[in-house]
């Protein structure tokens, strides 16, 4: 099937907010008696704030009440909003800008597809928030990835097929989102770890929207 639509990850394709995500959910397990390293967090990508949440608790040993869960989730939120407020257009990681011009310029439509509930705030900061046609974000699912709702939710706002989209992705979970819902898929980081995907390029500033039409020709 032809591209008509292409659907992009937010963290690690278009910004990379990760450093914040890190330093926010650091502060907080400090709070709690113990520490977590940069390597440790890269688990996180990818996945809701509550399954983070668990897996850092899981890290340290510690079993606290819901209440408490839903408390240390707001804190840690309300650390993370603080830090991605002073974000601005600089942010924006290479070969977006020049990426978004040519799908412009081809007449395709776009949606985000983050499972981050803070999205929107993120591309108004960055000025991006106009270059989707759709938004779907935390706000909008049940169910995070590897779930391909998020995909499939951008999809139909969108009135294609799966099977006429292409998701750009940074993480494994949002690979096997994307395939899970029929569709292509671009891994944005290492063939080593993204290793479903149909393409991956170390950033769109290696990739051009002719590759990406000739991907879908292939398949």
């Amino acid at each position: 099937m032809p591209v008509k639509a292409l659907l992009f990850d937010l963290d690690g394709v278009i910004v990379d907010t990760a450093i914040y995500h890190y330093q926010a959910w650091r502060r907080m397990a400090n709070t709690l008696g113990f520490d977590i390293t940069e390597e440790f967090n890269e688990q996180l990508k990818g996945i809701s704030r509550t399954e983070s949440l668990e897996i850092i608790l899981a890290h340290g040993g510690l079993t606290v009440s819901e209440n408490h869960k839903l408390a240390l989730a707001t804190q840690k939120n309300e650390w993370y909003l603080e830090l991605i407020s002073q974000m601005t257009p600089a942010a924006i990681l290479p070969g977006v800008t020049d990426f978004f011009v040519a799908v412009k310029a081809a007449h395709l439509k776009t949606a985000l597809g983050s499972v981050s509930k803070n999205a929107r705030l993120i591309l108004e900061r960055i000025g991006m928030i106009d270059d989707f046609d759709s938004i779907i974000d935390g706000t909008k699912i049940s169910r995070g990835k590897p779930d391909p709702e998020v995909f499939l939710k951008g999809a139909a706002e969108l009135h294609v097929r799966p099977d006429e989209c292409v998701v750009f992705e940074d993480a494994v979970a949002g690979v096997e989102a994307a395939k899970r819902g029929g569709m292509l898929a671009v891994g944005i980081g290492l063939p080593s770890v993204l290793t479903q995907a149909d393409l991956v390029v170390p950033s769109l500033a290696q990739l051009t929207l002719e590759e990406v039409i000739t991907l879908s020709a292939v398949e």
